[in-house]
Protein backbone atom coordinates (compact mmCIF):
# COMPACT_ATOMS: atom_id res chain seq x y z
CA UNK A 1 0.00 0.00 0.00
CA UNK A 2 1.34 3.18 -0.86
CA UNK A 3 1.54 6.66 1.92
CA UNK A 4 -0.97 8.15 -0.06
CA UNK A 5 -3.60 5.14 0.08
CA UNK A 6 -2.67 4.55 3.56
CA UNK A 7 -3.86 8.11 4.32
CA UNK A 8 -6.79 7.80 2.10
CA UNK A 9 -10.20 8.01 4.46
CA UNK A 10 -12.26 6.97 1.20
CA UNK A 11 -12.71 3.07 0.40
CA UNK A 12 -12.15 2.24 -3.26
CA UNK A 13 -15.55 2.05 -4.13
CA UNK A 14 -16.50 5.54 -2.77
CA UNK A 15 -13.62 6.71 -4.89
CA UNK A 16 -15.04 4.90 -8.24
CA UNK A 17 -18.59 6.12 -6.78
CA UNK A 18 -17.32 9.66 -7.04
CA UNK A 19 -15.68 8.80 -10.75
CA UNK A 20 -18.61 7.90 -11.79
CA UNK A 21 -20.73 10.47 -10.94
CA UNK A 22 -18.37 12.69 -12.09
CA UNK A 23 -18.82 11.52 -15.48
CA UNK A 24 -22.68 11.82 -15.12
CA UNK A 25 -22.28 15.62 -14.26
CA UNK A 26 -19.91 15.77 -17.56
CA UNK A 27 -22.96 14.32 -19.34
CA UNK A 28 -25.18 16.88 -17.69
CA UNK A 29 -23.12 19.88 -18.20
CA UNK A 30 -23.26 18.15 -22.16
CA UNK A 31 -26.80 18.35 -22.31
CA UNK A 32 -27.05 21.70 -20.65
CA UNK A 33 -24.95 23.07 -23.02
CA UNK A 34 -27.04 21.65 -25.98
CA UNK A 35 -29.77 23.06 -24.70
CA UNK A 36 -28.47 26.43 -24.81
CA UNK A 37 -26.83 25.98 -28.37
CA UNK A 38 -30.26 24.84 -29.44
CA UNK A 39 -32.11 27.70 -28.02
CA UNK A 40 -29.75 29.62 -29.76
CA UNK A 41 -30.11 28.53 -32.93
CA UNK A 42 -33.81 28.56 -32.30
CA UNK A 43 -33.42 32.42 -32.08
CA UNK A 44 -31.09 33.05 -35.05
CA UNK A 45 -33.14 30.90 -38.16
CA UNK A 46 -35.14 33.16 -40.48
CA UNK A 47 -38.15 32.56 -42.58
CA UNK A 48 -37.00 29.87 -45.31
CA UNK A 49 -38.44 26.68 -45.50
CA UNK A 50 -35.53 25.12 -44.52
CA UNK A 51 -35.08 27.31 -41.68
CA UNK A 52 -38.35 26.88 -40.45
CA UNK A 53 -37.73 22.88 -41.27
CA UNK A 54 -34.87 23.38 -38.98
CA UNK A 55 -37.18 25.25 -36.28
CA UNK A 56 -39.62 22.69 -36.01
CA UNK A 57 -36.39 20.24 -35.52
CA UNK A 58 -34.86 21.95 -32.82
CA UNK A 59 -38.14 22.25 -30.93
CA UNK A 60 -38.30 18.65 -30.56
CA UNK A 61 -34.46 18.12 -30.03
CA UNK A 62 -35.00 21.16 -27.04
CA UNK A 63 -38.18 18.95 -26.22
CA UNK A 64 -36.09 15.84 -25.92
CA UNK A 65 -33.07 17.03 -24.68
CA UNK A 66 -34.81 18.84 -21.24
CA UNK A 67 -36.75 15.45 -20.67
CA UNK A 68 -33.36 13.69 -21.01
CA UNK A 69 -31.94 16.76 -18.38
CA UNK A 70 -34.81 16.36 -15.74
CA UNK A 71 -34.74 12.41 -15.94
CA UNK A 72 -30.61 12.79 -15.37
CA UNK A 73 -31.04 15.35 -12.42
CA UNK A 74 -33.62 13.37 -10.86
CA UNK A 75 -32.31 10.06 -11.11
CA UNK A 76 -28.59 10.84 -10.29
CA UNK A 77 -29.14 12.69 -7.95
CA UNK A 78 -32.28 13.18 -6.03
CA UNK A 79 -33.46 9.50 -5.84
CA UNK A 80 -32.83 6.94 -3.64
CA UNK A 81 -35.06 4.60 -5.22
CA UNK A 82 -33.96 1.74 -8.06
CA UNK A 83 -35.76 2.21 -11.17
CA UNK A 84 -36.12 -0.61 -13.37
CA UNK A 85 -36.61 0.80 -16.58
Amino acid sequence: MSRAAAHEPRSEQQIAHERAMTEVSDVLLNVEHAITRAKKAAKRLGDTAEEHNAKLALADALERLEAARRRLQKDAYFSNELRLV
